[in-house]
C-alpha cells in the first residue's frame, strides 16, 4: 500500500492520498489483531479496499488481486498447520510422556 501511495502522489487528489495513508496505517494495525479471530475479519475486510484503490492506481486491481489470493491461502494454511499440531498434540498425549 505504501508503494501505491507512492504511484499515486503525482496524480491523485489529496483525499485519495490520504484515504491511502489510512487504509496503510489499517494494515499495519491489522498486523497486530491476527492474535484475535476479529483481526482475520477486519484484514479480509480491508482487502476488498485494497483492490479498491485501483480506482486511485490502476494496477492495485492486480496487485490488490494478488495480495488478496496471498492472504486467502495464509488463512488455509494456517489451519491446516494448526490442525496438524493439535493432532500431533492428540497423539503425544495419548502415549504418554516418553
Amino acid at each position: 500500500m505504501g508503494f501505491a501511495l507512492l504511484i499515486a502522489k503525482d496524480d491523485a487528489s489529496l483525499t485519495e492520498i490520504i484515504l491511502g495513508a489510512v487504509l496503510a496505517i489499517l494494515f499495519i494495525f491489522n498486523a497486530g489483531l491476527l492474535k484475535r479471530k476479529g483481526g482475520y475479519l477486519l484484514g479480509s475486510f480491508l482487502q476488498i479496499f485494497l483492490i479498491g484503490y485501483g480506482l486511485v492506481v490502476p494496477h492495485m486491481y492486480y496487485m490488490g488481486g494478488v495480495f488478496t489470493t496471498l492472504w486467502i491461502i495464509a488463512i488455509l494454511l494456517g489451519r491446516r498447520g494448526e490442525a496438524i499440531k493439535a493432532s500431533l498434540i492428540a497423539q503425544r498425549d495419548k502415549n504418554g510422556p516418553n
